[in-house]
């Protein structure tokens, strides 16, 4: 497995922010078995359990605890650690949440995002000689939805009515700002910065114990044996499992270290489904998987807008950089269940997760895909 991605992460000292979340988690881990020096900026774990202490993601990295609308410390860290690479994943990452606290989202999602670019901006010239990404992941949310019934693309019209897609697509119109302001593809000679941002959604895997999201309210009413309430049986999301995008994610960093200039734009990692599938599919699938269960379609006191259709198009991840999904939706949530069976019976999370990353990058070489392969 260290051989993967060309070996390119081997020594290279990388910053995830937000490490200690679900994606950010996966990302590190991956990253270590990398050969990576991994240094880690976020809050405290967001739940109880979670996907950080339970696979002791924390135990081999630089575990800074900070919160990314902290400019000063956001400074500090780059000018301390000087990483290479940078993988921001710090948010506030649920529709629900935004509705309830609009100023955390906005402040988090988009000032906090502001603040990592500037302090990029700020330490570029103690750098200039060597070449650094920075690799900001958002959401398939940042898209103005239309209900289209084809996947938006990485130039479709941005928006949201939501504080957190707002929030987020905010955060994209910054990162092209700061990319075209002071790390112009044209002139990276001049800067060696090349700064991508990634969108990616519904994301389900091992390890995700979020309230408000469809999978983790699954898993946890499977373990408790009891019935899950599940409020739009029949909206359609792009289900994915948690490793095809972070293998995008590292791909793309990789691609920018080597060709910078060439991939410092937008990019969609979206599952192979592309018409998405309904949430009543995933739970109903995931109850056989688990082998006991049941839902009911729950009427809530609040009802917050969410959208019915959203899909994404990657047929740019696919053609440039040469990526695509591996899993079906159906093997991306078998793989999420075993995670829980396992975590339900004690077993070694770490192991169990690291396993889970092996099988993966084998299915990877098995597609013979560039990243897998040294």
């Amino acid at each position: 497995m260290h051989h993967s991605f060309g070996q390119i992460y081997a020594g290279k000292t990388v910053l995830v922010t937000g490490h200690t979340g679900f994606k950010g988690s996966w990302l590190s881990l991956w990253l270590q078995a990398l050969g990576a020096r991994v240094v880690g900026f976020s809050l405290a774990p967001p739940t109880n359990p979670n996907m950080f202490t339970l696979t002791g993601a924390g135990q081999d990295i630089m575990d800074v605890r900070g919160d990314v609308r902290d400019a000063a410390a956001l400074q500090s860290l780059l000018a301390t650690h000087q990483p290479q690479v940078i993988f921001h994943l710090a948010a506030q990452p649920l529709v629900i949440p935004g509705y309830q606290d609009p100023l955390t989202t906005f402040t988090t999602n988009t000032t906090g995002t502001i603040n990592l670019l500037d302090a990029t901006r700020n330490t570029q010239h103690a750098t200039r000689n060597t070449p650094r990404a920075l690799i900001c992941i958002t959401t398939d949310k940042v898209y103005e939805n239309q209900e289209m019934p084809w996947g938006y693309r990485e130039n479709d019209r941005l928006g949201g009515a939501d504080p957190y897609s707002a929030s987020k697509a905010m955060a994209e119109l910054a990162i092209a700002a700061y990319r075209q302001s002071y790390f112009p593809p044209e002139k990276y000679d001049q800067h060696r910065v090349a700064v991508a941002s990634t969108r990616a959604g519904n994301v389900i895997g091992g390890g995700d114990f979020a309230p408000y999201r469809l999978v983790p309210d699954c898993m946890k009413a499977l373990m408790a044996d009891e019935p899950l309430g599940l409020r739009n049986p029949n909206a359609v999301r792009p289900w994915q499992h948690v490793l095809e995008p972070v293998a995008g994610y590292l791909w793309l960093g990789a691609c920018l270290l080597t060709d910078g200039p060439r991939f410092a734009e937008p990019w969609n990692f979206g599952p192979q489904e592309r018409r998405g599938v309904s949430t009543r599919q995933i739970v109903e699938k995931a109850i056989k998987l688990w082998g006991s269960g049941a839902w009911t379609h729950l009427e809530p006191e609040v009802v917050w807008k969410e959208s019915h259709l959203l899909t994404m198009n990657w047929d740019k991840a696919a053609r440039l950089l040469n990526w695509q999904p591996l899993y079906t939706w159906d093997q991306a949530l078998a793989e999420t269940v075993a995670w829980f069976k396992a975590y339900q019976r004690g077993d070694d999370m770490a192991q169990v997760t690291i396993e889970q990353i092996k099988r993966y990058t084998l299915c990877g070489r098995e597609h013979h895909l560039p990243w897998s392969n040294s």
